[in-house]
């Protein structure tokens, strides 16, 4: 269960209920105040990120390795596209849970990610086979 759908909207009444006490009319504009500020800094984190990722081929990654390792379960599909500054490439259909991304690299290795309800549940590192005729550099 997603605890922090339930305890964003608690906290915040909790907050102007505590505001109204404190202060009456002037407490209850310092806690829409400190609400609308909390979410313009989500938002502008948000556009930040998209912003960044829009200017980047769709599926990229510098390095799926790397990627790979920083990975963890339960992070959110935004956190990844933070991470990788690239949006995934989308193999489901839209809307479908659940979702499943790949970012690839120069070196053609691809990370997997399979995200349920928008958090990351399990991801995979694919990396290309190297013949013996290639050398190693």
């Amino acid at each position: 269960m997603n605890f922090t759908k339930i305890l964003t909207p608690l906290a915040i009444i909790v907050f102007t209920v505590g505001a109204w006490q404190a202060f009456q009319w002037a407490g209850i504009a310092l806690a829409v105040g400190g609400v609308v500020m909390w979410v313009l800094l989500h938002f502008t984190r948000m556009v930040t990120i998209l912003k960044k990722a829009a200017n980047r081929p769709i599926g990229h990654v510098a390095s799926a390795v790397m990627l790979n390792a920083k990975l963890k379960k339960g992070v959110s599909l935004m956190h990844v596209i933070a991470m990788t500054r690239s949006l995934g490439q989308l193999l489901t259909e839209k809307d479908v849970q659940p979702e499943v991304y790949t970012w690839t690299d120069t070196s053609k290795s691809v990370v997997t990610c399979t995200f349920i309800g928008g958090k990351l549940s399990e991801w995979t590192l694919v990396r290309p086979q190297v013949s013996p005729e290639e050398p190693n550099l």
